[in-house]
């Protein structure tokens, strides 16, 4: 019998390169880290403290299908780093910040760009553009004991074959073990925790129908239909 007054959620999890899930605990996604995506976005691309917002982790979807959202006619790829979190804390050092990395991904922050820039002008948070249903699609992450700790290599992102997105990770305004000890100033970070660590320049509106293919050098690549 449980001691549960409803059903208990189910665990979320994404698949890993070896066959079995990671779970998920946290979602967060850094905001204009690479800096021709800042200017794209109407912003200075100076390096500022850096700024997040949380997708939750039954967004990461690993089905390869993207389902065209309610209330958007302007819904934009962005494809981005995955950072998966094997162990957290708080404060954590500079110094030590990969050491609590358990792997890295490929993955898509899909965004209802018109209901975000309706938050924004009305000073409000953005998860009805962020948050919503399927709006993170995964691929498997991989250990470090596979890719390391990629710091370079190109991001790239084709839509039926046309080239949209093309960036380098050496491009990132804060890198991967500044993001996780900055987030650990302000929250208390742990295993299950997950990154999306930004996306280069050329974000753009999809429709149903089209096939978004999502590439980082020596990570991995993501096939994701939109339906």
């Amino acid at each position: 019998m449980s001691d549960y007054v409803i059903p208990a959620p189910q665990v979320h999890v994404i698949p890993t390169e070896g066959g079995k899930e990671f779970p998920v605990r946290r979602v967060y996604c850094i905001g204009r880290n690479f800096a021709a995506h800042a200017v794209e976005m109407g912003h200075d691309p100076d390096r500022e403290p850096p700024f997040f917002f949380q997708k939750n982790p039954n967004n990461l979807d690993a089905s390869g299908e993207f389902p065209y959202p309610p209330h958007s006619s302007d819904v934009h790829h962005e494809v981005e780093l995955l950072v998966g979190l094997k162990s957290g804390g708080t404060n954590i050092p500079l110094s030590e910040a990969l050491d609590h990395v358990w792997g890295y991904g490929v993955s898509l922050d899909m965004t209802r760009r018109d209901l975000q820039g309706q938050m924004k002008k009305m000073g409000r948070p953005w998860e009805i553009g962020k948050a919503f249903e399927r709006s993170g699609p995964v691929g498997s992450l991989r250990p470090v004991s596979a890719v390391g700790h990629p710091d370079q290599g190109r991001v790239a992102l084709l839509v039926n074959g046309e080239l949209r997105q093309e960036g380098d990770l050496n491009q990132m305004i804060w890198k991967v073990p500044e993001m996780i000890s900055y987030l650990s100033e302000y929250f208390e970070l742990a295993a299950g925790d997950v990154i999306m660590a930004g996306t280069p320049s050329g974000v753009n509106a999809v429709v149903a129908g089209d096939v978004m293919e999502a590439t980082i050098e020596g990570v991995g690549t993501l096939n994701v239909k939109v339906v």
